[in-house]
């Protein structure tokens, strides 16, 4: 296929009538120069050029062939440009991962802001269990994951956001609304169900938290749930309570959140991949980092 850099061979040794003349204008050596033109005439089936050891000129197909490869080097070079400000006018995709919905109610305020200051940016959200969404972060799908978990893998670097109290969460009507902080005793003394999810919708840190809670309950005063929102919908409906990370800017409004100080708090932060913090990326950062030191409402 004739190709832009036998054209511009072409064009150069028809402008200089001159193969020398045009290899230095093109910074290539004469012999490539040469053969370029007999691939191009190999292509075209066609001489472009009478040759004597004393000049060179253009035949008639070559005369009628400079205005094509003109037209097409015109038309090659403005498609290039026209791809350019289709790509640099494209929105900058940003991929975020998280386990459940708690960390999106956390990024929807400082992603409100960063829209304002990156226009171009277009958030692409991404909410899967545990094992899925370090694949993600593995082939780059996303750029960040938002969790409590710890372990970072030997690629991997993570930033701490804020530390988050464990806390029971119900209805304002339940019995253990009243309370200023409970133990595990005090969760099991009244009888209430707890709604629960499965183990990889949490972090590892805070499965075992609630392995904790869990143990020595009878299974009808458990409510195990396909996900956080139909647990939370339980617990707003008033059937049970649950135990969560006390994520700020991730409260559901309407609920108590009553500390449980058996239970050290959880680093919340991000995972992403080593050397890959962009000035965007890092700006989120700052952005929830002081989203989540706003005290807890």
């Amino acid at each position: 296929m004739v190709n832009t850099t036998q054209l511009e061979c072409f064009l150069a040794v028809a402008n200089y009538l001159n193969f020398s003349r045009a290899a230095q204008q093109l910074h290539i050596t004469q012999p490539a120069v040469s053969h370029q033109i007999n691939t191009l005439e190999a292509e075209l089936e066609v001489k472009l050029f009478h040759r004597t050891s004393k000049n060179v000129r253009l035949t008639q197909a070559g005369h009628q062939f400079s205005q094509y490869a003109q037209e097409i080097l015109k038309l090659t070079g403005l498609s290039r440009a026209r791809m350019r400000q289709w790509r640099e006018e494209l929105p900058q995709r940003l991929g975020l991962g998280c386990r459940n919905f708690l960390a999106l109610r956390a990024l929807q305020r400082p992603l409100a802001r960063l829209r304002l200051e990156e226009p171009q940016l277009l958030p692409v959200l991404r909410q899967v269990p545990s094992a899925a969404l370090e694949n993600l972060l593995e082939d780059e799908d996303v750029q960040a994951i938002f969790t409590t978990q710890k372990e970072a893998g030997p690629k991997v670097s993570r930033r701490a956001l804020a530390d988050c109290p464990v806390v029971c969460v119900c209805a304002p009507d339940d019995p253990l609304a009243g309370y200023g902080q409970l133990s595990l005793e005090q969760l099991g003394q009244f009888g209430q169900r707890v709604a629960s999810c499965p183990l990889p919708l949490y972090s590892p840190p805070f499965s075992s938290v609630l392995s904790h809670v869990l143990a020595g309950r009878e299974p009808e005063r458990m409510l195990f749930c396909d996900s956080l929102e139909i647990a939370c919908t339980l617990v707003e409906s008033g059937y049970a309570f649950t135990v969560l990370p006390d994520l700020p800017g991730a409260r559901l409004p309407g609920l108590r959140y009553i500390r449980l100080p058996e239970f050290e708090p959880l680093s919340f932060g991000a995972l992403y991949r080593t050397g890959s913090l962009t000035p965007t990326l890092k700006r989120l950062f700052a952005l929830l980092e002081e989203e989540l030191a706003a005290p807890a409402q």
